[in-house]
């Protein structure tokens, strides 16, 4: 059985970290996992993910004064990654820990990379308002004209997934912004991706970091990855029914 790193950036996430950790705990039954928060906040989430550090050994933190950025945040968690298996997904509980079983479900078959969609049968995106699932859309489909890689997947820009350690070793990885899914997808050595239908989550505590900003950094990150990105014309995409999942599930209780 594979080992998982799940990387989280944080930044002033105090009110969710500690439940978070809980339900990946319980998800993550019986599997072996670290949790490593990178960590830019301005407020007490560093002292919070150290309390929770102190009760839970699977729980490392990086603090950074000096840098910020989801993107760096995120490399920063793959470049001390130990597991088997790295997942990303964000702290605000709208990617449901409960996923991460099935993700790992997935990779336990022997798949090189697994993607949560909202978008296939099972899936709902109905933790988005309006707003975000418009911008959410164009940004999804933009990706998707101009970048061959993304394709075949239905939810490119989502920030939850997993992958094999392999996909990302020796990658040429430079991502801006948020959606480093892309980058990965992009650049990564991969043959296989399996999508798994999940369900979207309202944010149960803070404020949503959604800008113009990110926006920009988005439409910059795809017009350098259409110069050095991938085609990535050989990979095979899967997408697992609900009962697919279930069955798989039942072979690693």
């Amino acid at each position: 059985m594979g080992r998982i790193s799940v990387v989280v950036p944080t930044y002033n996430e105090s009110e969710n970290v500690g439940n978070l950790v809980n339900q990946i705990d319980y998800a993550l039954r019986g599997i072996e996992y670290e949790i490593i928060f990178v960590d830019d906040s301005t407020d007490d989430t560093p002292e919070v993910i150290r309390k929770v550090m102190d009760e839970n050994q699977n729980v490392r933190m990086e603090h950074r004064d000096t840098e910020k950025g989801l993107a760096t945040a995120v490399l920063l968690g793959f470049s001390i990654a130990g597991g088997d298996y790295i997942a990303v997904m964000d702290a605000d509980l709208q990617h449901p820990p409960t996923i991460l079983r099935s993700m790992y479900a997935v990779m336990e078959t022997g798949v090189d990379f697994c993607v949560p969609s909202r978008f296939i049968p099972g899936g709902n995106d109905g933790g988005l308002g309006p707003y975000r699932k418009l911008v959410s859309g164009v940004a999804r489909y933009i990706g998707k004209i101009l970048l061959p890689s993304l394709r075949k997947i239905s939810d490119p820009t989502s920030g939850l997934f997993m992958f094999r350690r392999s996909v990302i070793e020796g990658a040429d990885l430079r991502p801006i912004g948020w959606k480093i899914m892309v980058e990965v997808l992009a650049m990564g050595t991969y043959k296989t991706v399996v999508e798994i239908p999940y369900k979207f989550q309202a944010r149960p505590a803070g404020e949503s970091k959604l800008s113009s900003k990110v926006t920009v950094e988005y439409l910059k990150q795809i017009g350098q990855l259409m110069k050095r990105g991938k085609k990535q014309s050989d990979v095979t995409v899967t997408r697992w029914s609900v009962s697919k999942l279930k069955s798989e599930l039942e072979k690693i209780k």
